[in-house]
């Protein structure tokens, strides 16, 4: 735990206390004034996809961070890490960064450890992932040399087709890399037995997926790696952060090495000599004995996360679990208040086995349906009903991604159809019933104009 003062004496320390505890008082007021609830206004009020959910104990939890002010990893960040990948994912390690797009860059670039030996992940190497999805998913590979390998996805779970998987298998294959698409996970059984027959890596991307399970084991415990994100739309938040999770030491100990810029040293920082031989070791061609703490095994990064933003994070760990049930049910919700509109719309499926915690509800327009995904989007956007598309839809089609070196097993069609014809709706949980009321009603006024101008007779 970080001093909370430096004058010394037993006087200072007692005022300091009585003090912080008189603003974090004044801190619980200031948020009943600043954030009231506010009624809905159905047509005036946004209901947005995502956003921060929060009370006065994150708006406390930081202001009592920032009195420590300790400006980097410390007490906070440390509660973090014990209790959240061993309360929420039952792994061993989580290694705190600053965003789930450096979680994937430390997952990535912990796979090109030379202490991998035949394992590590060389330029020129492969890994099998999908079209389908967002980009910090496949860059953090595609940027140390590595080729990816694009399958299609299914449809209505918007995850791998793992029908072609043994086809995109070859002699440079070393991982398989992938997200759990909008919280819906992808089939686990299939990807692990076959991650464990061909002995390749396996990264779960659960930025979107906090809280899912798979046969009742949560997501995230399955593979080599798991990385989430704590941006503000996503499960909880810190503002910006992510994590790394991990049940190997090694692992562990490659996944801090390249986060705290490639160093050999896994002392804390503030900390010194843990091993006892900070100057006793020879490495490289370094001078015997040079200091531990300035020796570095790798091209790392600074991606540590500030004291901060784990204090948000820490008082949003005991709220999660009502976050997750209130994405479920706003889901379920919207699935039901949808169904008689199949006629229009593909609605998604979870994978089998599995019990996501939705990030979004995702759509599909069919291709004949008598208006566009576009134009759908457009008008719920004017009613104040806002939209996401399925992130980069097919990534190939991207201008990013236009000369990279890459190979494509089977067809992309659905990835195709996804960029054309799907879009998503929020299910966080600041969404009520009379959100969700009002988002139904919208969607089904557009079906019935568009019904009407088709001369169809549409939802009955």
């Amino acid at each position: 735990m970080a001093a909370r003062g430096t004058n010394g004496g037993s006087a200072a320390p007692r005022r300091a206390d009585q003090l912080r505890a008189q603003i974090l008082d004044l801190v619980r007021e200031y948020h009943a004034e600043a954030f009231p609830e506010r009624a809905f206004v159905p047509g005036q009020t946004p209901v947005p996809v995502a956003g921060r959910v929060f009370d006065e104990e994150e708006v406390v939890s930081l202001v009592d961070s920032s009195l420590d002010f300790w400006l980097t990893t410390g007490r906070y960040a440390h509660t973090f890490e014990r209790r959240f990948g061993r309360e929420i994912f039952g792994v061993r390690h989580t290694i705190l960064v600053n965003s789930g797009s450096s979680a994937n860059l430390v997952a990535g670039s912990a796979l090109t450890s030379p202490t991998l030996g035949e394992k590590r992940i060389k330029p020129g190497d492969e890994f099998i992932t999908v079209a389908t999805g967002f980009p910090t998913t496949v860059n953090p590979l595609i940027q140390h040399g590595a080729i990816p390998v694009f399958l299609d996805v299914d449809i209505p779970t918007y995850n791998i087709d793992v029908t072609h998987l043994e086809d995109a298998l070859s002699p440079k294959t070393k991982a398989v890399m992938l997200a759990h698409t909008l919280g819906n996970t992808f089939d686990l059984d299939t990807i692990k037995a076959f991650c464990d027959e061909h002995d390749l890596w396996l990264v779960e991307d659960c930025c979107d997926a906090l809280g899912s399970t798979y046969d009742g084991k949560h997501v995230g415990s399955f593979g080599d790696f798991a990385t989430v994100s704590f941006f503000p739309a996503h499960h909880i938040t810190m503002g910006e952060g992510g994590a790394v999770m991990c049940n190997s030491g090694r692992m562990k100990v490659l996944a801090e090495s390249f986060r705290d810029w490639g160093r050999d040293c896994w002392c804390e920082p503030g900390k010194e000599d843990t091993c006892g031989k900070r100057f006793d070791q020879q490495f490289g061609s370094l001078p015997e004995g040079y200091d531990h703490k300035y020796t570095y095994s790798h091209i790392g990064y600074n991606l540590k996360i500030t004291d901060m933003q784990a204090a948000v994070g820490v008082a949003q760990l005991d709220k999660l679990d009502d976050f997750v049930q209130a994405r479920k049910d706003n889901f379920a919700r919207i699935k039901e208040g949808l169904g008689d509109l199949d006629e229009l719309f593909i609605l998604p499926e979870a994978t089998a086995k599995s019990d996501p915690s939705w990030f979004g509800f995702p759509i599909a327009v069919r291709p004949d349906a008598p208006i566009s995904r576009n134009e759908i989007v457009r008008v719920l956007n004017e009613r104040k009903v806002h939209t996401r598309l399925l992130f980069a839809g097919n990534l190939l089609r991207q201008p990013a991604y236009k000369d990279v070196e890459h190979r494509v097993v089977g067809d992309l069609k659905n990835s195709d159809f996804v960029m054309e014809n799907v879009f998503w709706l929020g299910v966080y949980p600041a969404l009520g019933d009379p959100h969700i009321e009002y988002m139904l009603d919208t969607v089904h006024e557009i079906a019935e104009n568009a019904f009407h101008r088709a001369g169809t007779s549409g939802a009955q």
